[in-house]
């Protein structure tokens, strides 16, 4: 699975959650929710520091990753987050 992010998906996180330098973003599965590529899961987020991070990424500072039990969600697909100009918010490339 490769994992990437866009400098505007990264200026959101840092404006929208506060970020800091060092600072951690995860992503991770949660039941519930749709629009997700497991029916009855979707993605959700927190600054939790890693654990056991199956993949991750450094952007301005930040380290933007998801844990090895998590990986199961991406069922091997790459994950791109991006910006939407559109919407004002991140959007989430998952295949």
């Amino acid at each position: 699975m490769n994992m990437s992010i866009t400098q505007p998906a990264t200026n959101w996180f840092i404006e929208e959650m506060d970020l800091q330098e060092g600072d951690y973003v995860r992503f991770f599965a949660r039941y519930g929710g749709n629009g997700g590529v497991h029916s009855g899961f979707s993605l959700a987020i927190s600054n939790d520091e890693p654990n056991d991070p199956g993949v991750q990424i450094e952007s301005q500072g930040i380290t933007f990753y998801v844990e090895n039990s998590d990986m199961w969600y991406f069922d091997k697909m790459d994950f791109h987050i991006k910006f939407s100009r559109k919407y004002n918010e991140v959007e989430y490339v998952i295949g």
